[in-house]
């Protein structure tokens, strides 16, 4: 379903990035973890961990303890804050790559899915060039359809004839 909440956008996006290399399900099972860990996402607060909480998430079994991605998930929050200081939210300039709506797509079988779309491509080119980091296209195409950007739901799927907002 499509998330507005900056919060909740800032929050899909790290998990995301976390995932990388991993399955979703390992994630998921950590997530109470990760909300624990990262302050329940609050990108202003998240900006302002230093050194001494960098080394306390290494030490935290519940998240995966990768150095690049708690690296990032700081520089995403600072980038994050940029962001909504010139969008007024990060919502606002993460949906314009959908035009502001939900895409939906019509695919019929689970194989039709693809890894990455061009919106998916140019929200990633430009997450970069902010600063972002693992925000590669196949994240965000991934990013994209958890926060409901696109519908990529089967056509058989009860969910793919909701209507969306």
């Amino acid at each position: 379903m499509p998330l507005h909440d900056d919060r909740r956008l800032f929050e899909m996006l790290i998990l995301e990035g976390a995932q990388a290399g991993l399955s979703w399900i390992t994630i998921l099972r950590k997530r109470e973890n990760y909300c624990r860990a990262f302050d329940d996402f609050g990108p202003a607060r998240v900006a302002r961990y230093d050194a001494g909480k960098v080394r306390q998430l290494l030490q935290d079994e519940g998240i995966v303890r990768n150095r690049l991605k708690i690296a990032a998930a700081i520089s995403n929050a600072k980038a994050c804050l940029v962001v909504q200081k010139e969008y007024g939210s990060f919502g606002k300039y993460l949906w314009q790559f959908t035009g502001g709506k939900p895409i939906r797509n019509k695919r019929r079988t689970m194989k039709d899915i693809p890894a990455t779309t061009p919106p998916a491509e140019a929200m990633s080119r430009d997450l970069k060039r902010r600063g972002f980091r693992f925000v590669g296209p196949t994240i965000c195409y991934a990013f994209m359809q958890a926060v409901g950007m696109v519908n990529d739901h089967v056509t058989g799927c009860y969910r793919y004839k909701k209507k969306l907002r």
